[in-house]
Formats: C-alpha cells, structure tokens, sequence
C-alpha cells in the first residue's frame, strides 16, 4: 500500500541522514526559518498569500491590533468613537520610528487608510468602502462614515507605511515600517533576510520547496525552525532528536474544497453534496494529519464569538453519494468527471490522491492538476478551475465573510473565487457590518447557515499548527500561525 511504504521509508530515511547530521555545524549567524514558498509581496496592503502578510507583520506595526480574544486594541493608533459614524484617531504616545528613522505621522494613517480603501487590488478595500471622509483635525483624524459602524476598530488591522512610501509604490520589495524587523535583502531562493531592531538579531526566511529537504536542514542545523509544511509522519519521526523540540496548538487555519459555480458541472449543488457525502474527513484526519486536525463545519473557529456552533455534518455516506450522482445520470460505470487544481506541495498531492480514491468509490472521475505556487494561485484568482483546495488563515473577523461570499466581492474586487451570489447572503452581511457584537453575531450565523447550505465550500478541517526548532529559545506557536513570537525569539546553546 503507497500510504504504508511512504510511512515506513520517509522515517528511515530521515533517521538514517539524522545519523549524520548529529552535532550540527557552527551556529549561522542568522536565525533561520525554512519556509515552502517565498513571499510574494512585502507590500503591507496589497499582500494576499500568507507568507507575505506573516512577514508583513513583523515589519509593519499596524493600526489596531488584537488581543487572545479577537478584540481590536490600540496599535499605532488610538480611537474614540463620536458616534457610530464618526471616529477620532490619534498616534499613541511612544511610537517606534519607521526603520529609515523618520517617525510616524498622522499624514501616514491618513496615507494608509486611503490606499487600503482606494487601490483596487486591496484586499481590505470592501471591508473600509464606507470610511467616506479622512481629514486632520488638529491633534487627530476625523473619519466620517456613509454609514453605521460600531465595530469599525476591528476593521483597522492595517500595516502602517510612511506616505511618500506608499505613493511611490515600491513597497512590495522596498518595505519601509515601524515594526519589530526591517528588511536587509532579498536572498537568491526568494526568501528574505530581516533584522530585528531592538538587538540586531538577524534572521533569514529559506525557501525550502521539499518538505524532506526542510526536515533535513533542521536535522543538520542548518534550520532553526520549521512550521507545518512537512509530512505529519515526520514530525513525531523529527521529535525523536533530543535536540529538536516539537510543539503543537490548535489552529485556526481553515482547509475547505472549492467550486466554480458558474461552471455546468460543479455548479450544480447535487454533484457538490455528492462531493461531500463521498468524502471521509475523519479517516484523512485520523491517517494523513495524524490526529492534527479537527473535522470543521464552518470557517470560524470553535469558541470565535461569530461562529455558529451547531451547523450539521455532511456526514461520509458513499451511498447518498452514489444515490445524488445516479439522479444525475452518473455512477461508477459511467463517471462524472472534474478537474481538480492543487500545488506541488506532495502532502497536498497526497490529499488530493486519497480525495481521488474516495470519489472514484462513488462515481467520480477526479483528474488531478497541480501547478507550481504561483501558477496554481493565479489559476484560483482568475476563475480558471472547477474545483480546488486552498487554506484561510490567521482569520480573526467575520468581515472574512464579505470577501470570501459577498456578491460584491466577485474578483478583481474580493476573494468570491467561486461566484457565489445570494442576496438574502448580501442583506445579512450589509446589516451585521452595521451592529455591535452582540446583535451581530445572530445573523452571522445565519450567513454560515445559508453557505453551508448552499455548499459554496466543502469543508473540510481546521489545522494544528505545529512548530519545530532547534536552538531556539522562547518559541511559542499561535493559534492563526502568525510569527509574531519572533519579536521575542533569541538562539539558544544546544
């Protein structure tokens, strides 16, 4: 069986290297943290995929921050609500400079706010449309709102960029921000090389694409840290190093199969609750992710205040698979085919053979494309799929749902990469933007009540984030996955 001979080999061949790798080389100068993609843009609006904004968020503080509770807090800035539709904002007193020595202006907030709303290609642009007004008023910004907001604060997780930064445009590979590193160079791998500003602490992001390569640099020493990306067979494998520390926490990174509707075939919802019926997310858990994930019904997390706690299971039944496909003049004598687009990450591939083997039991051809990083993430962008699977992480505001499923945000203007239209979606969203938590959170659920319904995704799981390092002190993993633990981190002996 190819799963059993993968788990028996991958262990013994990383056991066999490890012999070699004992006592690792003289200790780099930089931390280094080995990564499977490079970041594709050190731009603090404009980044999409999540390695960029997890850099981003070491080199730029931004305006509002959160808490372990998901609460907006004050980050650069301070705010006073005059009403539901205006708010001052002020810079808190004691701010770091921007990395070049200048400090940080009101003009900036105002720079920054404008280009998060205005560029087309913001991914915050839905989420701030309404902030019709940015104008100083002495000591502080006046925003004046085209409609209600109360939780406008939430909506303020913006990287903060000096002005004239932000008007040249060069961001995406000259970042400039206030934050806990600044950029040295860009490597040849695509990574990058940062420095933490308060000691100098230089650490550099290796663009590692073979998850086996990874592990190896970690047994060798030549990495000090890897997060997720690898095999789960590896790391209890990895864990065995007295040298090497594993940790794990429950995450909120949220793994789901996506569809075209507009195409004939996945647009139909009998073929996507077919889909859904014929997979077993529980055996792909249990087996590929080793226990380090959780079956999920909705994108929020368990315990978020906006998540709907009671959505029912598509349960695994390849009977009611078969049942809806035979409805549609389909079964295993005769297939139903669909292509499938994932990366070249071989876990991913390794899912997307076991979703392929289940399909197949039910009566679905599934053909598998995959495609290097970019390649595969601009096919999902421009709607050139019928199905995929991609991850949301670090979510931290039910403002995800207007990206993911309002009809305004049908791309270029938003992350609707299925074509998903409902008004009664729209309505709910429109209102719940407009109340406070409280009265919000009721029609949230109902917007996950309708889009589990309407199976726009297939959920699949939420994922553990796992963190391995080696001669590394203070390292504590986040739920969303961030690298915000970095601002603490120093190289320990071994």
């Amino acid at each position: 069986m190819v799963r059993g001979t993968v788990r028996l080999v991958l262990p013994l061949l990383l056991l066999l290297l490890s012999a070699c790798a004992r006592g690792p080389a003289d200790t780099p100068r930089a931390l280094v943290f080995a990564v499977a993609h490079a970041p594709a843009s050190l731009h603090p609006l404009l980044a999409t995929d999540a390695v960029s904004e997890r850099i981003n968020a070491l080199i730029y503080r931004p305006l509002v921050r959160f808490d372990a509770h998901q609460a907006p807090q004050p980050g650069v800035v301070r705010w006073q609500a005059i009403d539901a539709s205006h708010y001052r904002l002020w810079l808190r007193p004691g701010l770091a400079p921007f990395s070049d020595g200048r400090p940080v202006r009101l003009a900036d907030v105002a720079a920054t706010l404008r280009r998060a709303r205005d560029d087309p290609a913001s991914p915050h642009a839905g989420a701030l449309r309404h902030i019709q007004r940015i104008r100083r008023d002495g000591d502080h910004l006046l925003l004046s709102l085209s409609r209600p907001d109360p939780r406008l604060p939430a909506r303020l997780h913006l990287g903060v960029a000096p002005a004239d930064a932000l008007a040249r445009g060069d961001l995406a590979r000259h970042p400039l921000g206030s934050g806990a590193f600044r950029l040295l160079a860009w490597q040849d791998d695509g990574g990058v090389l940062l420095q933490r500003r308060r000691d100098g602490l230089r650490l550099r992001f290796a663009v590692v694409p073979d998850p086996t390569m990874r592990a190896l640099k970690l047994l060798h020493g030549e990495a000090h840290l890897v997060q997720n990306d690898l095999p789960y067979e590896m790391y209890p494998v990895l864990a065995r190093d007295r040298a090497i520390r594993l940790q794990a926490v429950p995450g909120t990174t949220f793994s789901y199969l996506g569809f075209n509707l507009d195409d004939p075939v996945t647009g139909q919802r009998a073929v996507r609750e077919a889909i859904a019926h014929a997979i077993d997310r529980q055996a792909i858990v249990d087996h590929l992710f080793n226990g380090h994930a959780h079956p999920t019904n909705t994108l929020l997390a368990p315990g978020h205040w906006a998540a709907h706690p009671g959505l029912p299971d598509y349960a695994y039944d390849p009977a009611r698979a078969r049942a809806l496909l035979a409805g549609l003049g389909h079964g295993p004598g005769h297939p139903l085919r669909i292509e499938y687009k994932t990366s070249t990450d071989p876990f991913r591939l390794r899912v997307a053979a076991v979703l392929q083997a289940q399909l197949a039991r039910v009566g679905i051809d599934l053909r598998i494309r995959s495609h290097e990083w970019g390649t595969f993430f601009g096919d999902i962008k421009a709607g050139r799929f019928q199905m995929y699977s991609l991850s949301w992480v670090g979510i931290r505001s039910p403002d995800i749902f207007r990206h993911v499923f309002h009809s305004a945000s049908l791309p270029p203007g938003g992350a609707n990469r299925g074509r998903y239209r409902s008004p009664e979606v729209d309505r709910l969203i429109d209102r719940a933007e407009r109340l406070p938590r409280a009265r919000a959170a009721p029609l949230y659920r109902r917007v996950q009540a309708i889009v589990h319904h309407d199976l726009v995704y297939v959920p699949l799981w939420h994922e553990d984030n796992l963190l391995l390092t080696r001669g590394v002190a203070r390292a504590r993993p986040r739920p969303d996955g961030g690298y915000g633990f970095l601002e603490q981190v120093s190289l320990a002996h071994e």
